[in-house]
Parts: C-alpha cells; structure tokens; sequence
C-alpha cells in the first residue's frame, strides 16, 4: 500500500484520549509543579524479618544478573529478537527459582504484547524547495525521517510546510498554537519541549507533556497534518543529536491495538539544518522561535515544500511482559496490589555499523540494572514468611525503548482491575558510582507515597529531592507513566547525585557517563562499578514497596494533580459495577 499526499488516514491515539481525560478541548491537562516535600514523619521501624531480607540484597547478585542481560550474547534485547526471548526466559527462571508465583493474567510468567515492526528506509530524503533553493537532508546526519504509519510505503511530493511553533493547544493556560489556521494535508515545523520562561506558564521550567515529542507528534495527528519535523536541540530534547539517530534508526514498534496514530511522516532534524529549511522561505529561525514564546503566535506558512520516499517492511510479531507474583496475606486485602515495574528492553544491534565497529547496545546501566533491582527486591519480598496485606507484582515490562508498549498493555490489562492496584513504583537506571546522601524521585509532591519514601529515606539518613531535571520530563519517559495516565499513583525512584566519597569527582563522572554512554554502544557493563549506593537504593525500593503493601491506607494522588480526577473516575466506576 502506498501512501501519497494529499489522501489522509485520521485516528487519535489511545494515549492522546487517555491524557485529555479531564481536560476541555482535547488537550491534556497539565502537570502540577513539584509539591513543597510533606513535613518529616517519625523514622520508620521495619521487623528484623523486614531487616534480614532487605540485607540479602547484594552488590554481587546485581552484578551477575547484569552481566548475564547486558552480554553481547543477548544482543542489546529489541523487541521480538532472540535476545529479547533470552532475557524474558531468564527473567521468569529467576523469579520462579526466588519462589515468586506466575503474576500474569492467565497464570503465566508471561503476558503476550502484540506489537508491529516497521523498518523504515529512506529512499528519497527530505528535500526542501524555497524561493532561497532546495536542498535535500542528509538522512541520519541532518535528518532522521521515518514512517508514522505501518505502511510499505510513504511518499510526499511538495507539500507545504507550516511552522506551528510549540504545536500546543492547552485551553486551561490560554494557549493555543494553531489559532483556527487549517493545516490539514500540511507538514508541520515544530519545536521541542514547551515555553519555559514565564514561572507561571506551563510550570516554568518543568516540562509537562506538552513538552514531550510524542505530544507533538499526536498533536500534528489530531490537526490533520500529514506529517510533523521536530526541531532538535540538545537544551530542548536533553540529549545529543546522536541519541536521535541511535534511538529511530532501526525497527520499530508499536502496538497493534495502538498504531501510531494517522501521521505518515515523522521526523527530527538538526538545529543547523531547520535554520537552512527556514531560510529557504526567507525566515530566521532565530526569530521564529521568539515569536513562538508569546500567546499572540500563529503559524507561519513558510513557503517551502517538502519531498521524501520511504519504504518499509512491516511486520506482525509480538514480545512479552514477565510477572511475578507475592500473594498479599491478608484475604480481605490480597486481591489489592502493588505493581514495580522495569523495563528489559533495549535498542538491539546498530544497523549501519562499519567493520570492527561495536554494533551491540547492550543497555547494561538501562535497563538491565533496573532489571537486576526488581529481582533482587522481588527475591527479599518472597522471602518473607509473613507477606504484606496486598500482594505485589514485579513486572519486567517490554518495549519501553519504543514508547512504554510493555507498560502500557500492562496497565489496559492488569492481573487486578485497576482501581484494584495501589500503586506503582518504577526503576530505571541504578547509581553505579557509589554511596549518595540523598536520593532523587521522579513524580516526588504528587502523591502520599511521598510519606512512605521519606520514612525510609530517614532510616537510611539520607535525604529526598524532586525530580533534579524537571526540564527533561523525567516522569513521561518512564513506565510508570502507563500507570499514572490511568489514574494509579505511581512514582520512580531514582538514585542520588550527593555523593559520600569524593562528591564532585563522582557527580563529575556520572554526568560525564550518562553524556558519553546514554543509547549507546558503549553502555556496558564494568567490573569498576560501585554498587554500594545501588544497593542502598533497592533496599529503599524494598521498605518503600513494603509499606504501601502493608498500610490500611490506600496511596492517593494530591488534589491539583493533573492525574487525581482520572484516579477519581476509576474508583467512581469501579464503585458503581458492584
């Protein structure tokens, strides 16, 4: 099937319709800023049963479950590769061999995700013609386009291109980026992240969704657009230009019950290169992004067309979600649960690897570690002679590289009904660099499990932080996002960046790490790594998982967050089927 412009295939994502929920216009809500820290509660006391499994959490049991998920044998885990079949089947043996019960629904370790595969490559790369000329992309270099759409093939021929600013509409702030101007049929020119100077205005300097790429992109889709560029900038994606190109150039996936939505085109391109765009139509880049900071923006028709030829090979296959289970011991409380959640996946092979080059993404720091804390933690919690009242599932989620697909089939259909599940706790990326005095939580001001984090924090004598990069928008790149949008309080937990021996040395290195090694070849593992910090972190995870377990109290979300009136919805709904 060929795709030409100017036909049009119109869908709204499941996403998109999840995160308007409650808010007018279809556009969702927004963020509530980060929460002054709740007043310190009384230091929390675990039993010494609580005590001796948490201490079985050791440096040498993360190692080897990393070095195992990280080995070139695993070949970087993409999805529906062999890798990928490896890593599950290790997953569910060392979940069985820790004594944790098949977790999902259907009595397997393992829950299906049906996912498709679209491989695309650019045959024709982005051209763009102006009164100042044409010029044509370097694909991978300047640009990185690819199919929207599980079709063979897209082809555009000289579709106008329309700089829409942010591509926000947010009713509740006033803002709108479209002004009523049609841009059915076009090609969107939008910028990444959403307008951070003004405090009062789209959380200041904390990114909401409004900010993320996939916003843009759905947005586009909702428009009629036929495709969307994004504008990348190391500011505003929070990483390199070599993050992009890592991360799009391959397969990739979405679910088959969620395509990608109706936009035939996407694409990124380079700061340099949407400057040369903008100049073919007479237009300063520079000066098109200050307008675009104002609510009086409209969008600019550039006077430029875009061309591009992509083919691709679609394909039906499908992954999995890996679920353990520690019934609850409580009968009146055990059909209650506590999800933690980390993603297995990673990037797989590099497709265009030059001889002798490393072609493998082992994803070591993300995400096997994550991986190893969640069996590590879930070993001390089956280890328990006396569970918690609610049961817990420890999920090793799929696809999260390729949008959160694994968490977010999870959380449509979960092993309890939702209003059913308590909370969600998510780990991605553990601190290899050693002891911190303090610890950093994404979602942190949102929701009363900030309570349970600072009563163990305490015991540990350590402290807590929000998220410490706000702009990044940390909270919609994780899996506990899948959870949140519907409606369930959930929280990642992070490590810290105050470090006990040689603080700014180490914060120095694992910046400088993350810079160097994030979507990466080079992320592998090393016997150098300091795990005393990572240990300190899962054993938090640990008490913190515990405690929401336990408690006669059910986590809520505060008041003015953007997620409470879905939570709200769900227990109304549930409350009214009875």
């Amino acid at each position: 099937m060929t795709f030409s412009h100017p036909g049009l295939f119109r869908t709204v994502s499941v996403l998109a319709l999840a995160l308007s929920a409650s808010a007018a216009g279809g556009a969702p809500p927004p963020a509530a800023a980060p929460a002054a820290a709740p007043a310190p509660v009384a230091e929390h006391v675990p039993t010494a049963a609580e005590r001796a499994a948490a201490a079985r959490i050791l440096p040498d049991a993360i190692r080897a479950h990393v070095k195992f998920l990280a080995s070139d044998l695993l070949e970087g885990r993409a999805p529906a590769s062999r890798g990928d079949r490896l890593a599950q089947a290790y997953i569910a043996a060392q979940m069985e061999a820790a004594g944790l019960l098949p977790g999902a629904p259907g009595g397997s370790y393992f829950q299906p995700v049906e996912i498709i595969g679209v491989r695309s490559r650019v045959e024709s790369p982005l051209t763009f013609s102006g009164a100042g000329g044409t010029v044509a992309f370097r694909q991978l270099d300047e640009s990185m386009a690819f199919a929207g759409l599980p079709l063979p093939e897209v082809k555009l021929k000289d579709v106008p291109v329309v700089f829409v600013g942010y591509g926000i509409v947010a009713p509740e702030y006033a803002w709108d980026d479209f002004k009523g101007v049609d841009v059915k049929g076009k090609v969107l020119l939008v910028m990444n992240n959403d307008p951070d100077d003004d405090p009062a205005l789209f959380a200041g300097k904390t990114r909401l969704y409004y900010g993320r790429w996939t916003y843009k992109y759905e947005q586009a889709a909702r428009m009629g657009a036929i495709g969307a560029v994004i504008i990348h900038t190391p500011e505003s994606a929070g990483y390199g230009w070599s993050v992009v190109r890592n991360s799009w150039d391959g397969e990739r996936f979405t679910l088959v019950e969620e395509p990608e939505g109706a936009l035939p085109l996407k694409a990124w391109t380079t700061e340099e290169a949407s400057k040369r765009l903008a100049k073919l139509g007479g237009f300063d880049l520079d000066e098109l992004l200050r307008k675009a900071k104002q609510r009086d923006f409209r969008p600019v028709p550039l006077g430029v067309t875009v061309s591009v030829a992509i083919r691709s090979e679609v394909r039906k296959t499908r992954t999995a979600n890996v679920i353990g289970k520690v019934a609850g011991g409580d009968p009146a409380h055990a059909g209650e649960a506590v999800v933690f959640t980390s993603h297995h996946d990673h990037l797989g092979m590099k497709a265009d690897a030059g001889p002798g080059e490393d072609a493998i993404y082992n994803g070591a720091v993300d995400n096997a570690s994550g991986v190893a804390e969640l069996l590590e933690v879930a070993r001390a919690t089956a280890s328990l002679r006396a569970p918690p009242a609610r049961s817990v599932y420890f999920a090793a989620v799929a696809a999260e590289e390729q949008g959160m697909l694994g968490s977010l089939a999870l959380a449509a259909r979960p092993p309890v009904p939702v209003a059913k599940l308590a909370a969600c706790v998510n780990v991605d990326s553990i601190n290899v660099f050693g002891k911190t005095t303090d610890l950093s939580v994404s979602g942190f001001g949102r929701t009363t499990i900030d309570a349970d984090i600072l009563a163990v924090a305490a015991m540990q004598g350590r402290s807590v932080a929000a998220d410490r990069h706000p702009e990044s928008g940390g909270y919609y790149r994780s899996d506990q996002f899948s959870f949140a949008k519907v409606g369930v309080p959930a929280v990642y937990l992070g490590g810290g960046s105050d470090f006990v021996v040689n603080p700014e040395e180490t914060k120095k290195a694992a910046r400088e790490f993350g810079r160097k090694n994030y979507h990466q070849p080079s992320d592998e593992y090393h016997d150098s790594w300091d795990l005393s910090g990572a240990i300190d972190d899962a054993r938090l995870a640990f008490h913190v998982t515990l405690r929401i377990a336990s408690s006669a109290a059910t986590p809520e979300w505060k008041p003015a967050d953007e997620f409470a009136a879905v939570r709200k919805a769900s227990l109304e709904a549930a409350a009214g089927s009875k």
